[in-house]
């Protein structure tokens, strides 16, 4: 990290009243004059002085129409002739050479828009504050390029720190567009729960894009690097009742798709929604937005990583449930031991179980080794149960869990009576044969007697012989705990002597 920052300006510190405010006469602007080539100037001392020839662009944005210099605007946001008219090239983390690095210095202290923060590394950097403010940071003392900007008549002001160092250290941890994002993308798409992706290519500007199956993978070719990426709900082809349930009062945020397929959005409000009706004519599909970010809810979100996978930009997204739920599920793997509380029981069997803020499920197979015929067998709902992880699908974002994989399985017990003759409860008849548990609890697990087993004579109907409840003596004539199967015979218990 840099050890060395300096605050250049060119208010003299002495003209400070005791709060460290200015009180001089110095105006804030100075555009396209001596001190704005004497900034430029400094900065390319400091670079030769830290032997900087590049410099990398980081958190770039745009402030809209915002201007505060004293001459007209310059074009597109104060980078016209620097990035093409749709800013490519201006992205997190692209490479410029120092003479463009300058001009954008000189774009940022003009006000006109455009704002980023320029680095090389962790060895220098170069941040452009309000009221020509500018802060040098390095890892070198360069005495020669302090001495030629105190000759430019700036001021060269010694800090800890720039106020404008990038500072990011938000509670969770970033989701990256990576493959497990894309996948969940695109079965998101093809269940129709998600259509429209936002671009975040720079802070304060977006690209909208509506998704199909078949353009999915077009759209993620294009995007620009490191961008900040929010994957919304389809819009709706009412666009006639989106516009007349626009808030009565307050800015909006409408996103359309126009008949050419083109997807765009504006900021407006109540004054302005006769001339958004106009703009919007012919349009296929819309949605209005509002901007306050805890009214908006987006599905998911992510930030493009580099070309080698690792996620360099420092920017944030907020986080939504689908986030946190991703954050969450990336620490857990396949065999982990978790533990939960039960949270309800469904009436189709499947037991959801709190893991941690994150809901988990437990189909009936996963309760128990032994036959239950409904989960509040086995488990009731507030009661806290330890289980393992059967897998982990970031895609669906689902966990299946086992309670029984924590416990021993019976059944091969069984294995050991194989050829002994026992007597059972009959306790359910089939077409082709009957059902007897073959051990003394409610629980306990049942074979089946084949019609052909259960007497001398052939059986077309089981219950012409035997009766759910009847007790019946039968042989263990094999136990599959593979397959959950054991196979019983009557005959062979009546050939062995039983009753």
């Amino acid at each position: 990290m840099p050890h060395f920052v300096y605050r250049i300006t060119k208010y003299d510190p002495a003209d400070r009243d005791e709060h460290g405010h200015y009180i001089g006469l110095e105006e804030p602007t100075s555009d396209h004059g001596a001190v704005e080539e004497a900034y430029l100037q400094a900065v390319a001392a400091f670079a030769a002085g830290a032997g900087i020839d590049r410099l990398a662009i980081r958190e770039p944005q745009i402030a809209g129409v915002a201007h505060f210099g004293l001459e007209p605007a310059m074009e597109g946001h104060g980078l016209g002739g620097l990035f093409p008219s749709d800013l490519s090239g201006f992205h997190d983390g692209a490479e410029i050479s120092l003479s463009v690095g300058l001009e954008l210095v000189r774009a940022m202290l003009r006000g006109n828009g455009a704002w980023c923060r320029l680095e090389a590394e962790d060895t220098f950097a170069v941040h452009v504050g309000w009221d020509q403010y500018l802060y040098v940071s390095g890892d070198k003392l360069c005495e020669s390029a302090l001495a030629h900007t105190r000759a430019l008549g700036l001021f060269p002001e010694r800090l800890q720190a720039s106020p404008y160092e990038a500072d990011f250290d938000e509670p969770g941890v970033q989701r990256p567009a990576d493959e497990d994002f894309w996948a969940r993308l695109r079965w998101s798409v093809a269940t129709r729960q998600a259509v429209v992706l936002e671009e975040g290519y720079v802070d304060s500007a977006s690209r909208w894009h509506r998704l199909t199956e078949n353009t999915l993978d077009a759209v993620r070719a294009k995007l620009t690097p490191r961008a900040k990426l929010t994957v919304w709900p389809d819009l709706s082809a009412d666009v006639d009742t989106v516009l007349a349930t626009l808030p009565a009062e307050g800015p909006v945020e409408l996103v359309w798709e126009d008949g050419n397929g083109a997807v765009t959005s504006t900021i407006a409000d109540e004054t302005e929604y006769r001339a958004l009706a106009v703009q919007v004519a012919g349009a296929r599909a819309a949605v209005a937005l509002p901007l306050d970010v805890d009214s908006r809810h987006p599905l998911f979100t992510a930030v493009l990583p580099d070309s080698d996978g690792v996620l360099r930009a420092r920017w944030r997204t907020e986080q939504t449930p689908s986030d946190r739920n991703w954050a969450f599920l990336k620490t857990l793997r396949r065999g982990q031991i978790v533990t939960g509380v039960v949270t309800a029981i469904a009436d189709f069997g499947v037991t959801f179980v709190d893991i941690g803020g994150f809901t988990a499920m437990i189909n009936i197979p996963e309760l128990s080794w032994r036959p239950i015929d409904h989960p509040t067998d086995v488990v009731t709902v507030g009661q806290e149960i330890s289980a393992r992880v059967l897998d982990v699908d970031m895609v669906r974002e689902r966990v299946p869990l086992s309670l029984k994989a924590l416990q021993a399985d019976p059944m091969p017990q069984l294995m050991q009576q194989v050829g002994q003759v026992v007597t059972g409860v009959v306790t359910k008849l089939v077409p082709f044969g009957a059902f007897v548990r073959v051990e003394d609890r409610e629980d306990g697990f049942e074979g089946l007697v084949h019609n052909t087993e259960l007497a001398e004579e052939p059986v077309a109907n089981p219950e012409d012989v035997i009766r759910v409840g009847d007790l019946l003596t039968v042989k263990i004539l094999d136990v599959d705990p593979t397959r959950r199967r054991i196979t019983l015979s009557h005959l062979q218990a009546l050939a062995h002597g039983g009753p």
